[in-house]
């Protein structure tokens, strides 16, 4: 008797959502993010292990990452308020420029002295200034962090995306120029409707869900006025090819600051976003291949080492530009990658012949990334004294 393709998915889910308990609880007793522990168990399930999913699961990967990523850019988008801007707008500001702008220049410049040519140092170093916003803010909501330090973090996490995308354009178009001027100029065009759209998509959809919604439920939307309206800007802005992480992040931001009926207009999608989480962790992990970690594996160490260095030394000069040595511990915490650095590097192989070790590089080292970078983001809110139960640290002397 053939097996029922229903009653695999159905087993399959379950047993997932059942393992993302686990997680949790786990990562209660033993302080591991549960991020990590998914990923771990999505590579302990997957083809690098006992490779126990079945060949449909695939398939659902690209609409569970669209379904979790887009929730998680709403949230984020929400976090950039102007009490936060007022507060800390200058920090974020400076932190999130000299992360990136680091990132960029000790990657492409560490490659560049070790070899690499000029071209893929600079799209791989364009491509280790995403993080994985999903992995931070988890790590976050599970240490129950509070204070200045996470709301800065929560600040960057939310614009150092959109930086990112921005810097990618740029050397795409960089690297196109030096072989065919007219390709630039395509690259750089569709840069500007890709950001731009997502902009104007963002806000036309933001200002009528920041206007309407919460009117049923006494100052707070439903969850199916908060779902719909995340999930209509999503595919509004695949439709209109932009990006939709910047979309749903920019509607999250004219939420956040015209909703003054809102007393929490982001709770419902809080309360949904956990279980599509844990499918899009366990996923990421199962989705791996032996293949993408053979592959240019000198490449990927270098690649690894210098974005650390480039996110740490990053972290230390913003927090020394903006005047608040405290949130130097900010470029451990933005560690995490996945999901939209490899987005970023699949574009680059589609539209810049010859750099398929990019997209190899970026793969293999989110492995990484994901797995170590929630322990260090958790690491920097204990140290920080912000994460539930942690001491504060002792102020400076004098």
């Amino acid at each position: 008797m053939s097996a029922d393709p229903a009653a695999i998915t159905l087993l399959t889910l379950g047993a997932i959502f059942l393992a993302g308990l686990g997680a949790d609880l786990l990562g209660r007793r033993t302080r591991l993010p549960r991020v990590s522990l998914l990923l771990i168990l999505g590579v302990a399930v997957g083809p690098l292990g006992l490779d126990l999913f079945p060949d449909s699961s695939a398939q659902w990967f690209p609409l569970v990452t669209n379904l979790a990523l887009v929730m998680v850019a709403f949230l984020l988008g929400g976090e950039l308020t102007l009490e936060l801007l007022r507060e800390h707008g200058r920090a974020v500001l400076l932190i999130s420029i000299a992360v990136v702008v680091s990132t960029v220049l000790v990657i492409a410049g560490g490659l560049m002295a070790l070899g690499w040519s000029a071209a893929l140092a600079l799209l791989l170093g364009a491509t280790g200034t995403a993080t994985d916003p999903a992995a931070v803010s988890d790590v976050v909501r599970e240490a129950g962090a509070r204070g200045p330090f996470t709301r800065t973090l929560m600040g960057v996490v939310a614009i150092d995306d959109a930086w990112g995308l921005i810097v990618l354009s740029i050397a795409m178009a960089l690297v196109l120029g030096f072989e065919s001027p007219e390709a630039a100029r395509v690259v750089a065009l569709d840069a500007l409707i890709e950001l731009g759209g997502a902009v104007l998509v963002g806000c036309a959809l933001g200002v009528p869900m920041a206007l309407l919604t919460g009117r049923i439920g006494e100052g707070e939307p439903t969850q199916a006025e908060a779902l719909g309206g995340v999930l209509l800007c999503g595919g509004v802005a695949l439709l209109l090819d932009v990006s939709y992480l910047l979309a749903a992040m920019i509607m999250g931001v004219v939420v956040a600051n015209l909703a003054r009926h809102h007393r929490r207009p982001f709770r419902a999608i809080e309360g949904i976003e956990w279980p599509f989480m844990v499918l899009f962790f366990v996923l990421s992990g199962a989705s791996l291949q032996v293949a993408d970690l053979d592959a240019a594996a000198g490449l990927t160490a270098a690649y690894v080492l210098l974005r650390i260095a480039g996110r740490l030394a990053g972290g230390w000069i913003g927090a020394r530009l903006s005047g608040s040595p405290p949130l130097r511990r900010v470029g451990a915490a933005l560690l995490p990658q996945a999901g939209l650095a490899v987005g970023m590097a699949l574009l680059i192989s589609q539209r810049v012949p010859g750099m398929g070790p990019v997209l190899a590089a970026t793969v293999a080292g989110t492995v990484v990334f994901e797995l170590g970078g929630p322990i260090l983001t958790r690491l920097a809110l204990i140290r920080t004294g912000e994460a539930r139960g942690s001491v504060s640290p002792a102020p400076p002397p004098g």
